[in-house]
């Protein structure tokens, strides 16, 4: 289990580097970008891929082109989110994402439904509205509180779903990230070039050291994730949901406790509701 913990501390520790962000004048889109440089390198050196499979008429390139270019344009709105919503909604919505993986599981590729897992989405479902409800202090709803982690929900349950149709195809894993990422830093430095262009954005060496830490906790996140399941073969279901059930609470405490985010009575409920959905799902 320590592999699972030390991803449940990577994950949460990229979400508290892009809430540090904006106070520490780094600019998240630059960030980003470097951040799949190191996560490149880094898949390299530890997993030393064998990109011949990428030359095989059976590799998923569509997949690939499809991830390269959510990765970057979905950790954009995960920085926004939690800039504007907070680590706690968050990390709660990211995570929740797996009901709309969960649901093309059923849908697209022929999954049975029990009776647990469906009570799992519809009280993730749930779960995510309560999280994302937010009011300002005048009492009236708040946009911008519903807006990004919404995005997020779907963004990472669109990346779950294609990770799932690369994993069908029999490429393999290493070889996969390889693409991935590195098609994930194309597009970061496209959109790096087009804000260049019209607000002449500088490159700058504070950035890049953000973002080599931000790919390094990014990349640890994504290692101990997959150690994780080869050190438990036999309980894919416990580390799926220690993995879960770990980032929700830990986002929480690091939210309440370090930031002094502020979570209103449905907030907690929704941050409850997540818990139990997740151990329903993993467990039903």
């Amino acid at each position: 289990m320590i592999y699972v913990l030390m991803s449940i501390a990577c994950s949460v520790l990229v979400s508290v580097l892009l809430k540090l962000a904006r106070r520490l004048q780094v600019d998240v889109g630059q960030a980003i970008a470097w951040n799949y440089v190191a996560t490149s390198v880094l898949t390299w050196t530890v997993f030393h891929p064998a990109l011949a499979a990428l030359r095989s008429a059976q590799a998923p390139w569509l997949g690939f082109v499809g991830l390269g270019l959510l990765l970057p344009l979905i950790f954009l709105a995960l920085a926004s989110s939690v800039r504007s919503a907070g680590i706690v909604r968050t990390d709660a919505a990211q995570r929740l994402s797996l009901l709309i993986s969960l649901l093309a599981a059923f849908l697209l590729f022929g999954e049975a439904l029990s009776l647990a897992k469906g009570a799992g989405i519809a009280i993730g479902l749930l779960a995510l509205l309560c999280m994302v409800w937010k009011v300002d202090a005048r009492g009236s709803d708040e946009t911008r509180g519903w807006l990004w982690p919404i995005v997020v929900f779907c963004g990472f349950g669109l990346i779950d779903i294609l990770f799932k149709q690369v994993a069908r195809a029999g490429t393999p894993f290493a070889a996969s990230l390889q693409a991935m990422f590195a098609l994930a830093f194309v597009v970061s430095l496209a959109i790096l070039l087009w804000r260049r262009w019209h607000d002449r954005t500088f490159f700058t060496l504070r950035d890049a050291i953000a973002g080599l830490l931000l790919g390094l906790a990014n990349f640890g996140n994504i290692v101990f994730y997959v150690r994780g399941h080869q050190a438990l073969p036999d309980h894919p279901s416990l580390v799926f949901a220690s993995m879960n059930l770990g980032v929700v609470a830990l986002g929480a405490v690091v939210g309440t406790v370090a930031f002094r985010e502020r979570l209103s009575g449905v907030n907690v409920l929704g941050l409850g509701l997540a818990l139990g959905a997740i151990g329903l799902i993993a467990w039903g």
